[in-house]
Formats: structure tokens, C-alpha cells, sequence
């Protein structure tokens, strides 16, 4: 068997990464970081200060303790509250689709919104945003729209300390700033998983860190 045929969702990670790098390449609201190891965008102003403020409230509407790909509540790994917006409702519609028009994502291959609060001492230690297909949870994912490609990550508010994220790999440290989208490309232009995007919320110190975020999938999302 081809290596190809052993990566799911290969031919489809890449497609996407190529046509998403070409729109976000040729906007110039989007700022690229500079590194070879992962395709990552910051795009300033996204939102709002009265967006981020109306966002900030939703999440602490929706919050509860974290989970990881919906096993039980891992203590000290992913320390965070979070909680899925209601896809429903007309604002977070609008926010979902500003998204994907920015990334030219099609709706149906995005999760719902994700809203996250980290408080004094809470943080989400390095991970990735794509699926380890060696996993038992992959044959859920596989089925529920397969893996991921893009994340979009919304800062709301600043942190009076810490709270930064943290790209391991890269060496990029991204400081929040309230209305930033941050996205990038969880898999390589040859479309597999990249190792390059492993990243963390570090603790925060002082104050509070409120983001959003959406995950793309390769295919439909169920």
C-alpha cells in the first residue's frame, strides 16, 4: 500500500491547505508568520471591541470544565472552562460565517463555535488541533466529517499576564490581543497531520483569557 493511501483524508487536506494558503496569501489583512514548520495567519481587528465584549458573555453563559475529545475532564492538562455556542442563534451565525468567508470554507465543514475561559493559574498544555488516527476516538471522528484542517482562534481580551500562545515547534510566541484571529493549517502542504503546529495556552498569571474557537474538517462535519 502507497503511503498515500495510509494517511486519511490526505488528498483532501491537501486540496484544502493549497486553496485556503492561496485566499489568505492574497488578503492583505492577514499577516503570515514568518517559519517553515507550520502555515499560520493573524489577522488584526477581526472583531470588535463590542463583539469581543458581547463574545465574552456568551462564554461565561456556556462554560464548564474542558474536555478532550469528549473523554472524561483531564485534571491538569487542559485546566480551562469551555463551552459550544448555540449554532442557531443570529450573532454566532454571522461570527461562523465571517470565518468562513475569510478562510473560503464551506459552513458544513465547520464545528460549532467554541467558546474558552482561563482564569488565574489554568492553562492547556502543548497539543494539536488534528486527530491521532492510532487513537480510539478517530473512528468517531472518521465518521463525523474525518480530520481536521484549519483552526481559526479568536483573542477577546487582554490578559493582564501570562495567557500567551504558544507554538512549541515554531519558537512563536503570540501575546492575546482582543480581536485578533489567529489560523492556521493543522496539516503539510502534502496534507499530512504537522507536528509543526503543536501549541499551548500557557498559564495565565494574572486576570483572565477569554477565546473562541472553530475547527474546519476535511469533510462534512456531522
Amino acid at each position: 500500500m502507497s503511503k498515500t493511501a495510509t494517511i486519511p483524508d490526505q488528498g483532501a487536506l491537501k486540496r484544502i491547505g493549497a486553496q485556503v494558503r492561496k485566499r489568505l496569501e492574497a488578503d492583505p489583512q492577514a499577516y503570515k508568520v514568518p517559519t517553515d514548520k507550520a502555515e499560520i495567519f493573524a489577522i488584526g481587528d477581526f472583531f470588535s471591541a463590542e463583539e469581543c465584549q458581547r463574545l465574552i458573555g456568551m462564554i461565561d453563559a456556556v462554560a464548564r470544565p474542558s474536555e478532550l475529545h469528549e473523554t472524561a475532564y483531564v485534571a491538569k492538562f487542559r485546566t480551562s472552562y469551555s463551552g459550544n455556542f448555540d449554532p442557531h442563534d443570529p450573532f454566532v451565525k454571522m461570527i461562523s460565517r465571517r470565518i468562513d468567508d475569510l478562510l473560503g470554507m464551506s459552513p458544513a465543514q465547520g464545528e460549532r463555535i467554541q467558546g474558552q475561559r482561563y482564569l488565574p493559574g489554568q492553562e492547556f498544555k502543548p497539543h494539536n488541533d488534528w486527530f491521532y488516527t492510532d487513537q480510539e476516538y478517530w473512528q468517531i471522528e472518521r465518521k463525523r466529517g474525518g480530520q481536521r484542517c484549519w483552526t481559526a482562534m479568536a483573542f477577546l481580551n487582554t490578559v493582564e499576564e501570562g495567557g500567551h500562545t504558544h507554538f512549541v515547534e515554531v519558537g512563536a510566541s503570540i501575546e492575546p490581543k482582543p480581536g485578533v484571529l489567529l489560523v492556521w493549517n493543522n496539516a503539510t502542504p502534502e496534507g499530512e497531520p504537522n507536528e509543526g503546529t503543536l501549541h499551548a495556552g500557557t498559564p495565565v498569571i494574572k486576570g483572565s483569557k477569554y477565546v473562541l474557537t472553530k475547527w474546519y474538517r476535511a469533510r462534512k462535519h456531522d
